[in-house]
């Protein structure tokens, strides 16, 4: 079983920032893709950053530039450090990994969400 848990959500004004964080554990032999999603009231929930065991990044155009991901594969953590945040950056973030467990399953876990508040 694994279990992905974010924190580091809040209220900032705009023009803020905060640094999400998010750690998977539990029966992982290695995680592929760590990444983050938001959801705003209403919407569906959207791609905000993803990030490969590589390195390699990818960002929703909107956080381009605002937005930077970031991960520690040894302790299977992933950051999002967002920048010049913006009232539509209001939602709740969450985060997820893809990997394959112990026994040699493969798994998509989510966390339960953070909520990141923008003022204007």
């Amino acid at each position: 079983q694994v279990q992905v848990v974010e924190s580091g959500g809040g209220l900032v004004q705009a023009g803020g920032s905060l640094r999400l964080s998010c750690a998977a554990s539990g029966s992982i032999s290695s995680i592929s893709d760590m990444g983050w999603h938001r959801q705003a009231p209403g919407k569906q929930r959207d791609l905000v950053a993803t990030i490969t065991s590589g390195g390699s990044t990818d960002y929703a155009d909107s956080v381009k530039g605002r937005f930077t991901i970031s991960r520690d594969n040894a302790k299977n953590t992933v950051y999002l450090q967002m920048n010049s945040l913006k009232p539509e950056d209001t939602a709740v973030y969450y985060c997820n990994a893809i990997g394959v467990t112990t026994t040699d399953l493969g798994f998509e876990a989510w966390g339960q969400g953070t909520q990141v508040t923008v003022s204007s």
